[in-house]
Parts: structure tokens; C-alpha cells; sequence
């Protein structure tokens, strides 16, 4: 029998553009460019040289701490560019694709005749273990460690939120030979939606599967180890995201890398929201061009609303990117009244517009505006509405402004990611950014404890 966790916190956010059960053409592009951002944690250093020929699959950059974690080549071509930023920091290694395509093959494998140590070392030499990252802290992971346990949720409940059903289809076969490979390395929590029916989550074999009920964040990965297998000082687990594990298997069952993943086209600028399938690294510029309804003002997501990231019609899909939404900017709006007008068509958390006399069914264009200014922490509980985890949200991110390490693991730092206090952020009174200031603490934290 399933397991199910009932959840009553949080906030679901119904926004226009939907993407359409259906996949739309992509030419191939010429261009694909690796990103170090991505991969929050480590720092790279680049392994090869401009002009160098590369096959799909081989390392562009290491870290510099653990160079046995590659990243690497989404396909195989010439290396254009290695492009740098402030103080030399490697924003991109950037490859020109082949018209020919050749992978470096690992060789096929059976994970049900492997151990966990043989897996690990599959993965590290194939380029795939930087797509495993780990509790506390949420990044990277470190191959020396060994975790408790090893969570992957199948549920994406954020606003615009890719289907990771429909994502799923075809790919049962990869997506359970990546779960059996790693359970050979921990045991493997699986979480899954109350709406979820797919025969492949709900019989998943080799994993403990617990169905989450509830609103937005309840498919957030920290949530769900929160309420499972908490984190205490000292432990560690692994989170891997649900195309992640589809990745794995297809190294095992084809023996090549292949990252390739099916990504939502949402927002309500977006003219035909739909899928399409996207390499990690592909150019944006083929998808966004005359896809849009507005060309300028707009504001373009590498994944979702809530903790995706701001990029240009010049940018590249990121490496844990599931969607790519573009929604308005709002730089160019003049609202008569401002606040004071009543507003039937914004959306409120908190009942300040009439809106919510529409109904839950209501879908809402909201643009990208803060509408206020960054103020003072006001304690009026509003975080722990939209926050269902066992922790004091407003305590917690008082004592990581203050610089407060002992209150801030009495306050349950080691069991959170920066993704769950995303809506939080959203309904902060105080404008605060909660996301940067939850990383900022988690990165001093790491620092302190090196």
C-alpha cells in the first residue's frame, strides 16, 4: 500500500499559458553552451581549448575541488568559445555542433548486477553525477560522501510547471533502470502527485513511493525529505530531479550520454504554449522566434516563475531547466490609481483585490513587477502559510541575516533549500529576496563548516 502525506500549507498560483499536451518541431540549432551556474557549488575549470574537436559526452570543465565530477559535452562538435566574466569567471564553454553527431560510449550496463561504489564510478566518468545534488546545503554533490537516502520527486506543482507525466511517456524503460541504478547507492524515496496515475511512479520498483497531497510546494524535494527522512547535522542525503534520473537511465541501457529533455513552453506571451524537446546548453533563439505575442517588455525564464532564472532571447536552455516561460515585464505600465483601484483581474494571496470573488478557476497574466519596495521583516506568520515544513521560516531567515550559525541549525538550515522559500518570497509584505538570502546562508554555512 502507498504511502500518502496530506499537506494543507502553501498556495497554488493559477497563471495563463498552460503548455498544450503536445510537442511542437525544433530545428536543431548550431550553437550549445554549457553553464557552470548551473551546477550551484563547485567551481570549474575548463579541460579544454577553442577550436578543440569534442564528442557528445566529453568534459568541458571539472571542479576544481573534485575533478573526478565532469561536465560535459551535450554534443559533439568544435569548441567556439570559452566565455569569461568578472575576475575570469567561466560563464560558458560554448560548442558549435557537428553535422554529424558521435557520442563517447560507456558501454551498456545491467545496474541490477552492479554495486553502489561501480555505479557511482559509472556516473562520475560519464559526466552525470553533477545532475545529483545534496541536502544540506542544495548543491552539488560530493561523491565521497555516503548518503542516508536518495530522494527524487516526480511531482512539479509550481505555476506553469512542466507534466512530468507526459514527459514520462516512452521513456518508462530509462526512467526505471535510472531509479534501480540508484538504489544501488542508497535507499530511494520516490514522491509522486495525488493526481499522478502513471503505472511507471505509482509500481515503481526498487524505491519506497509516498504520494504527496496538497498545494504548491509539496513537490518541492525538500518538502518531501522534511516529512520522510529529515536532515540532521552531520547527515547527508542526495536529491535527483525526475529527467535526471531519466538520464542515467539511458547511459545504462544505450551506454552514451544523452541530454536531451522535454520542456514546457509556457507563459502568457507565449502565442502556442506546448512542449518540445531541448538538449541541456541548446540555443533559446529558434524556440522564441515568432513564438511570441510581444517582442520587447517581455521578461524570459530559464525554468519557472517562481525560482527560474532571468536570461535573454540570446541565452541557452539551463542544465535543471523543465520549462522556459515568458510572461511581461511590466516596465511599461501605468496603472490609474495604483494600488487603490479594487483590481479584478490581480491576483492576491491575501484577499487585498476582489479577485478572489472569481473563484480558484481563474487564471491571472501577472507580470514580473515587485509592486513595493524592500522594508523591514514584519512578523505577521505570513511565510508559515504557504510553508509546510516543520520550521519557523521568518526565525530562520532573521537569524541567517544576523549572521546567527548556532541559531540558524537550531532553526533547521541543514533541511532546506533556497527553492522552498519561493513562495514565501511571493507573498512577502517586506519585498524580501528570500531565495538569495536563504543561499547566502547556506553558502556561509558550507564555508564555516570546510
Amino acid at each position: 500500500m502507498v504511502n500518502v502525506i496530506r499537506l494543507r500549507k502553501g498556495l497554488d498560483i493559477n497563471l495563463k499559458g498552460k503548455a498544450e499536451q503536445k510537442k511542437i518541431g525544433l530545428k536543431p540549432t548550431g550553437l550549445y553552451a554549457l553553464q557552470p551556474d548551473g551546477f550551484v557549488g563547485i567551481v570549474p575549470k575548463v579541460v579544454v581549448k577553442e577550436g578543440e574537436q569534442v564528442d557528445a559526452g566529453q568534459a568541458l570543465f571539472v571542479d576544481k575541488k573534485h575533478p573526478e565530477i565532469q561536465f560535459v559535452s551535450p554534443v559533439s562538435g568544435t569548441v567556439k568559445a570559452v566565455v569569461r566574466g568578472e575576475r575570469r569567471k567561466v560563464m560558458s564553454v560554448q560548442v558549435e555542433a557537428a553535422a554529424e553527431q558521435q557520442s563517447v560510449n560507456h558501454g551498456k550496463k545491467d545496474p541490477k548486477q552492479m554495486q553502489g561504489s561501480q555505479v557511482l564510478d559509472h556516473l562520475l566518468k560519464a559526466g552525470l553525477f553533477g545532475f545529483i545534488n545534496q541536502l544540506p546545503y542544495d548543491v552539488v554533490a560530493n561523491p565521497e560522501d555516503k548518503p542516508k537516502a536518495i530522494f527524487v520527486s516526480a511531482l512539479r506543482d509550481k505555476p506553469l510547471a512542466a507534466d512530468f507525466e507526459y514527459e514520462l511517456k516512452g521513456q518508462e524503460q530509462d526512467w526505471q533502470t535510472g531509479l534501480t541504478a540508484l538504489s544501488r547507492m542508497a535507499k530511494v524515496y520516490l514522491g509522486v502527485g495525488a493526481r499522478q496515475t502513471a503505472k511507471a511512479l505509482l509500481e515503481a520498483e526498487d524505491v519506497e513511493v509516498t504520494v504527496f497531497d496538497g498545494p504548491c510546494p509539496a513537490g518541492n524535494v525538500g518538502v518531501q525529505v522534511n516529512h520522510l527522512n529529515p536532515v540532521n547535522k552531520g547527515e547527508v542525503v542526495w536529491t535527483v530531479e525526475p529527467t535526471a534520473v531519466i538520464f542515467i537511465g539511458r547511459l545504462m541501457n544505450t551506454g552514451c550520454v544523452d541530454l536531451t529533455r522535454t520542456v514546457a513552453f509556457v507563459g502568457s506571451e507565449v502565442n502556442k504554449p506546448a512542449y518540445v524537446d531541448m538538449k541541456v546548453g541548446q540555443e533559446l533563439a529558434t524556440l522564441l522566434a515568432n513564438s511570441l505575442k510581444h517582442t520587447s517588455h517581455v521578461r524570459i525564464i530559464n525554468g519557472n516563475v517562481l525560482t527560474g532564472v532571468p536570461t535573454t532571447k540570446d541565452g541557452f536552455l539551463a542544465a535543471h531547466a523543465s520549462e522556459v516561460t515568458v510572461i511581461p515585464e511590466g516596465d511599461d505600465v501605468d496603472e490609474m490609481a495604483g494600488w487603490i483601484m479594487p483590481r479584478f483581474n490581480q491576483f492576491s494571496s491575501n484577499r487585498s483585490y476582489f479577485s478572489w470573488l472569481m473563484g480558484k478557476a481563474r487564471e491571472y497574466a501577472l507580470d514580473a513587477r515587485v509592486k513595493g519596495g524592500e522594508r523591514h521583516m514584519i512578523m505577521s506568520g505570513e511565510y508559515d502559510r504557504v510553508f509546510p515544513m516543520n520550521i519557523f521560516p521568518e526565525y530562520l531567515v532573521k537569524a541567517i541575516i544576523a549572521n546567527d550559525i548556532d541559531r540558524m541549525e537550531q532553526l533547521g538550515i541543514y533541511e532546506v533549500a533556497p527553492e522552498d522559500f519561493a513562495l514565501a518570497e511571493f507573498v512577502c509584505s517586506s519585498k524580501l529576496e528570500l531565495q538569495r538570502i536563504v543561499r547566502n546562508g547556506l553558502d556561509m554555512l558550507r564555508k564555516e563548516n570546510s
